[in-house]
């Protein structure tokens, strides 16, 4: 058996960074989810921040399911 392990620490590399690149914004979606007012700021600007953060989130999340969705195209295609 012949074993070509520049392509396996290829395919090694690649899906550790595909992975904690996903981790990452995942986890970056959960923290701007996390986000809520402060009690003492509730009608000032914490609301322009709060939905800055939801969108930020959101668009993690986004990026997350498209990561996904191509993923599941290689493997089917």
């Amino acid at each position: 058996m012949n074993i070509d392990w520049a392509a396996l620490g290829t395919v090694f590399g690649v899906s550790l960074v595909a992975t904690v690149a996903l981790v990452g914004l995942f986890t970056l979606g959960i923290v701007g989810l996390s986000k809520q007012p402060e009690p003492a700021a509730q009608g000032g600007s914490a609301g322009g921040s709060l939905a800055l953060a939801r969108t930020g989130a959101y668009v993690c999340f986004g990026l997350c399911a498209a990561a996904v969705a191509y993923g599941i195209y290689l493997i089917v295609a």
